[in-house]
């Protein structure tokens, strides 16, 4: 008898947790599909920076502008820094992803394998750090995000809510902070050192640049010939 109100009772949980599974997953999959057509008015990186009390001296910065009214060269430069493949893979870079697992196993230092699909999740849904758990909710997310936005509001939303500076969000921002001119005014070389800066953007200074900032750029500026220039945008 005592056995069977056990049983019942791990049944009843175990029917609770599923159910609670699947509220999760039709609401995460839910507010993705909604992001193809609908704009973020945050995100989670933003929503940290100011709850933790770091805006009591830094002013937040952001301005959503539609992909059409940001420069194609901070589009490109972005792709060509973060992620030459975008336009060929289904959100994750895998040969990226087995180089750095070799050096890994060989006890060299990692690189970043992260694609622009991946980096968007993190932004919108997730934390800063690295975890187990977080690396699957990681997973879940660039793949939803895949399946159900189109590679051109992918890039959109990503320009849009990415960190350009400390406190400054999004191409728009960034654009007016740095440089004084609007998002769609960029010029080659500005679009180079905004992307040069998405690594560590609260330390890479660009106003004015240091030489491996002018090396970084000039670098992306090559990439961006190298994969054929705007018309890689074609692809999307």
């Amino acid at each position: 008898m005592k056995n069977s109100k056990i049983l019942a009772f791990i049944t009843k949980i175990k029917r609770w947790f599923i159910k609670i599974i699947l509220v999760w997953l039709l609401i995460t999959i839910t507010v993705v599909l909604l992001l193809r057509w609908f704009n973020p008015p945050t995100s989670a990186f933003m929503l940290q920076r100011l709850y933790s009390g770091e805006y009591d001296t830094i002013e937040l910065k952001h301005q959503w502008r539609e992909l059409k009214k940001i420069s194609p060269s901070l589009a490109m430069s972005v792709i060509a820094s973060e992620d030459q493949k975008f336009a060929d893979h289904f959100g994750f870079d895998v040969a990226a992803i087995q180089q750095v697992i070799e050096a890994g196993q060989a006890g060299k230092k990692m690189r970043g394998a992260s694609t622009i699909s991946q980096q968007l999740a993190k932004n919108l849904f997730l934390w800063p750090g690295r975890s187990w758990v977080r690396k699957g909710l990681e997973v879940y997310f660039t793949a939803t995000i895949e399946l159900m936005i189109p590679k051109r509001r992918i890039l959109e939303l990503y320009l849009n809510v990415v960190e350009f500076g400390d406190g400054i969000y999004g191409a728009e921002a960034a654009s007016q902070s740095i440089f004084g001119v609007p998002a769609l005014s960029l010029n080659a070389n500005q679009a180079a050192l905004l992307a040069a800066r998405l690594p560590a953007p609260k330390t890479y200074l660009i106003s004015p640049p240091s030489d491996y900032m002018r090396q970084r750029s000039q670098w992306i500026i090559k990439q961006i010939s190298q994969l054929g220039g705007p018309a890689y945008l074609d692809r999307l």
